[in-house]
């Protein structure tokens, strides 16, 4: 029913009218009408604060990449429209309609009452599609009913068009997925304001010092105070989690990268296929020759054997894979033949001889010596259903490993301390001289062994040897 009234306006009132008798083309029915709908809508939606635009827009990209609180996302959408699909796009297409987003949204699914695969599609202005498919991704992962738990499969960002597939999974992968798709600084910016003075100062270091402050794990720390050299591993293997054995080397490669360069203890690191390129600043020699031993030792505990060359601010680390293809054949060789070590290490040094362009012989030793070390003491564990180390079944085990390594070899108490001495190495022996090469072999051979059983609660303290020009090797093995 239409009904007609008389009123009477300002020229004031009619000035900021015109705006709308133009949109009407001069009918003032139609403006008086759109007005007063207008104030209706605002009168509904009094939650909602004008805001200036730029202002809105810089708010829009300041919280890219962090998630709503949930508190938040429940007052904005309620939970229990997760029931019925249609009914969620239908309050999303109303509510940004209101608030005048101009964005088109769209929600597709296998069943409307609980969907194991979603298709978000929102289209409209970047900063405002990527908000709204943010919240719209959290609230489809957070409410999705236990019985049919959600993840973001995948997100396609096309000219003015956000796509955000999602698929059953399970709460767990559900919000790893929103992390890694919509959340990548929300743990970080949580981080900061939990611990502002610690963080504002570490920025402020790295700042000032133009970046050449080192941030390293403790451990890494106190293996460089104590003069060992440091490897790392603790770092990559929480990125990865999962042991540094298990890690592809593609994603090995791209680990140290990002530890390494984060961390600032080097510049720079290059990725060529399996090689690697690292760029430092360092002028000490020892230091240099450091950094490449702790780097070949993270490889090589990852399963791959590298040659490092060093140049003045560079070390290129080449992936070796013919040596380590030999290596295995050794350690391989060790679990089905108990007499061919000292003629498997001999053909090994043969091969490694007659190498061309490799830097370094030792690294490759030290690598077959820690294999064949954690190898043997896997064989003695399987046949003598070791569980745990100590001192007594670890002489025992040595021993066994000395008499297929031809050494003659001793065992005295010192205390707490075991002191361990080769008399004779018979595998190393060329006439009066000692093939340094092989009982480089074998002494990291002991080490490995020592490593597997005692892991870093063993020091080792080396009195004598062979190589060295003694009438014996002797140790003394340290456990606290």
């Amino acid at each position: 029913m239409i009904v007609t009234r008389h009123i009477s306006l300002d020229n004031d009132c009619i000035q900021k009218m015109e705006p709308y008798v133009e949109k009407h083309k001069g009918n003032f029915s139609a403006a008086i009408r759109e007005i007063i709908d207008r104030a209706g809508k605002n009168s509904e939606l009094e939650n909602i604060s004008t805001i200036d635009n730029t202002l809105f827009k810089w708010m829009l990209n300041e919280t890219d990449g962090l998630l709503v609180p949930d508190n938040v996302l429940d007052d904005l959408i309620d939970p229990m429209l997760i029931n019925s699909m249609g009914k969620l796009e239908d309050y999303l297409k109303k509510k940004f309609s209101e608030l005048e987003w101009d964005v088109d949204i769209s929600l597709k699914c296998d069943n409307d009452v609980s969907a194991s695969d979603v298709l978000i599609e929102v289209k409209g202005s970047p900063q405002k599609i990527r908000f709204i498919s943010r919240i719209l991704a959290q609230y489809i992962v957070k409410n999705s009913p236990e019985h049919s738990p959600l993840e973001i499969s995948s997100v396609f960002n096309l000219d003015g068009c956000i796509r955000v597939e999602l698929s059953k999974s399970n709460k767990k992968q559900g919000y790893n997925s929103l992390i890694a798709s919509f959340g990548g600084l929300n743990e970080v910016i949580q981080a900061i304001r939990s611990r502002p003075v610690f963080w504002k100062s570490i920025i402020n270091g790295h700042l000032l010092s133009n970046y050449n402050m080192v941030t390293v794990h403790r451990n890494y720390f106190e293996d460089l105070l104590s003069g060992k050299v440091p490897m790392g591993e603790i770092t990559i293997e929480t990125l990865a989690k999962k042991p540094i054995g298990e890690i592809p080397l593609k994603e090995m490669l791209s680990l140290i990268k990002e530890v390494y360069e984060t961390s600032r203890v080097v510049d720079r690191v290059e990725v060529d296929r399996e090689n690697l390129i690292l760029f430092h600043n360092y002028r000490n020699k020892e230091v240099i020759d450091k950094l490449k031993t702790s780097i070949v030792t993270l490889l090589e505990a990852n399963g791959h054997l590298y040659d490092a060359k060093s140049t003045a601010n560079m070390v290129v680390l080449t992936h070796r894979p013919d040596v380590g293809i030999r290596i295995n054949e050794i350690v391989s060789n060790l679990k089905i033949s108990n007499s061919r070590v000292d003629q498997d290490l001999i053909m090994f040094m043969a091969f490694l001889k007659g190498l061309k362009n490799i830097p370094d012989i030792p690294v490759s030793l030290t690598a077959l010596g820690r294999r064949i070390g954690v190898s043997l003491m896997h064989e003695y564990e399987k046949e003598n259903n070791i569980k745990s180390w100590e001192f007594q079944n670890f002489q025992k085990a040595l021993e066994i490993i000395d008499t297929k390594l031809h050494r003659e070899s001793e065992w005295k108490a010192d205390g707490k301390n075991l002191l361990y001495t080769v008399k004779k190495c018979n595998i190393v022996a060329e006439g009066n001289t000692v093939d340094k090469y092989i009982c480089h072999t074998i002494r990291e051979t002991f080490k490995g062994a020592m490593n597997h059983a005692f892991g870093n609660r063993a020091e080792l303290d080396i009195k004598k040897l062979l190589s060295h020009g003694d009438n014996c090797c002797e140790v003394l093995i340290r456990v606290p």
